[in-house]
Formats: structure tokens, sequence, C-alpha cells
């Protein structure tokens, strides 16, 4: 998966949650409500991308995961809580699981798929001691 493919997702995963989120609490969908509850965890989204960019980070690894996750969470509720809106104990913790399963779920699920994947034939790690170096051949 490319970078704009998981910027794209990642975005649209934290949207999702938004409206989730709005659903259950029976509030409105419509675009400003949606809007004004997801662009705090939007920007600290794209801040842990452009910390990605800027390093050269691919952003997909499972650790990357974690990272967006913990700059989505921490940020983003302390925009909310600067925006003047609320961040009781129970939206903090169901925000952390939700965006943890989101944001990272989906590496996980990549990384098991591409960990199951059988290797072509001319991939595979040679043996050093068959490798035809009499320094390497003794190691081991």
């Amino acid at each position: 998966m490319g970078r704009i493919a998981a910027i794209i997702g990642d975005l649209a995963l934290v949207v999702l949650f938004v409206i989730i989120g709005r659903a259950s609490h029976a509030e409105a969908l419509d675009f400003d409500g949606i809007q004004r509850t997801a662009l705090p965890f939007l920007a600290g989204t794209l801040m842990a991308w452009i910390g990605f960019l800027l390093k050269r980070h691919p952003g997909t690894t499972l650790l990357n995961g974690v990272f967006v996750w913990a700059m989505t969470v921490v940020l983003g509720l302390t925009f909310r809580l600067l925006l003047g809106d609320t961040a009781e104990f129970g939206f903090v913790v169901v925000t952390a699981l939700v965006l943890a399963a989101f944001l990272i779920g989906w590496r996980a699920i990549v990384w098991l798929v591409r960990r199951q994947r059988p290797t072509p034939a001319g991939d595979k790690v040679k043996d050093p001691r068959r490798s035809g170096n009499p320094a390497r051949r003794n190691a081991g």
C-alpha cells in the first residue's frame, strides 16, 4: 500500500469513527457537525503523517500505526479541549480504543497478509555456508 492510500485511509477511518460516534449519540450527521467533531482528530492524524513524510518513513508499519494512533488521540483530544468542547473520561477511553482498532488494525491486517504470502523461489534466503565463499563456509 502506498503512502497516499495510507493517508487517505487513515483520514477516512477518523471520519468513520466520528460518524459512528455521532450516530450512537443520536447527534446530527450533517456536514457541519461531522466537520466540527472530526477536525481536531484529523489535524492530529495529519501532523503524524507530516512527521513521516519529513523523515521519509513509509507510515504503514505497525509501529507507525501506533504513532499515528497516539498523535491522533492526544492531539485530537487536546485540540478538542482548546476549541471549548468536552472530553469526559468515557469519551477518552472509547476514542483511544476505537482509533487503535482502526489506525493500528488495518496495518496489522496488512502485516499478517504479507507474512502469510509465500516467497517466490528466487527470493529464498540462502544458507551462507553454501554460498561458495570459503570464508563463510565454515561459519555457524
